[in-house]
């Protein structure tokens, strides 16, 4: 199992350059892979192929890109620029978004959302696979007529999907390499999300799918202060139903009783249940909530695990 972090913060403005100096950081500690979110600053797969390109060895990923207001065409370039540039070390995530963010920042409807996914993956594939397609669906139109590959963007990307609930669980084993789920704890993966996205790949005849499990933590030695934190970062996905009902299938009550705050060996032990659970790699966010001092010592233990 790989053990990689978000190099992303929506609590800290970061340049480019101190990105990139953030991932080497985290390369030479042991880390595998480094992620970015997707809001409404920096493009994620750009600052990827930015990252991944001056730092070698270091995989790099978006987590994730909002299929409303995206087009496949434009994300299969930019994803595939984004892989040829780092000589095949980019995954791509996507997700659905949430209501309020797609009414209010792009102003158009949040309707039939599964019907989308589906067309986006299905339209999507080929693109990346071929660099053609040629997609007629309800929602939304994929030709190419014009080649729409990239020179060196191989192997094709792989696609993730932050996907917990059923029917996107069941639209992800389908159609995309495996998901990318957030505040879904070991009982929820294990219980749940790994056994329905498992089951819609194997009646698709694809692969095991991989699972990505996005876990906010931190190792530190003021657990008390930084669950405090957690609990008031977390907490605007309790609103959002999706989270909300992952949750819930966690045993949890709240958001932040999902992170991972502790000593290394509380920390540790948290790890080996999310691999138990099903995850194939695990990706730590939020790290730097209580400051660089316990960053650097989450990333630390991180990569002592990763190097096993």
């Amino acid at each position: 199992m790989t053990l990689g972090v978000t190099l992303g913060s929506t609590t800290v403005q970061r340049t480019i350059d101190d990105t990139v100096r953030l991932a080497r950081e985290a390369r030479d500690a042991g880390l595998r892979s480094g992620w970015f979110g997707q809001t409404f600053g920096y493009d994620s797969p750009s600052l990827a192929a930015i990252v991944g390109r001056e730092v070698p060895g270091l995989q790099v990923g978006t987590s994730a890109i909002p299929v409303f207001g995206r087009h496949p065409l434009l994300v299969s370039s930019q994803a595939q620029t984004a892989q040829a540039a780092t000589g095949g070390r980019y995954h791509l995530g996507l997700a659905l978004g949430t209501r309020h963010l797609t009414e209010t920042g792009f102003g158009i409807p949040y309707e039939r959302p599964i019907g989308l996914l589906r067309e986006f993956l299905t339209a999507l594939r080929p693109l990346l696979e071929t660099g053609s397609a040629d997609f007629h669906g309800e929602l939304l139109t994929a030709t190419t007529p014009y080649p729409a590959s990239v020179p060196g963007a191989r192997p094709p990307v792989p696609v993730l999907v932050a996907a917990m609930g059923p029917q996107a669980l069941r639209v992800s084993g389908e159609l995309a390499d495996g998901i990318l789920p957030f505040l879904a704890g070991p009982r929820a993966l294990a219980e749940h999300i790994v056994p329905a996205v498992t089951a819609a790949a194997t009646a698709a005849g694809r692969p095991a799918p991989r699972i990505v499990a996005l876990v906010p933590g931190v190792v530190t030695a003021d657990a008390e202060a930084v669950r405090e934190k957690a609990d008031e970062a977390l907490a605007l996905y309790e609103g959002i139903p999706s989270y909300r009902r992952a949750i819930e299938l966690s045993g949890a009550s709240r958001a932040a009783g999902l992170a991972v705050i502790g000593d290394e060996e509380t920390v540790a032990e948290e790890v080996r249940r999310y691999r138990e659970a099903g995850a194939t790699e695990v990706v730590f966010t939020a790290t730097e909530l209580n400051g660089e001092e316990d960053r650097r010592r989450t990333w630390k233990l991180l990569g002592e695990l990763a190097r096993g």
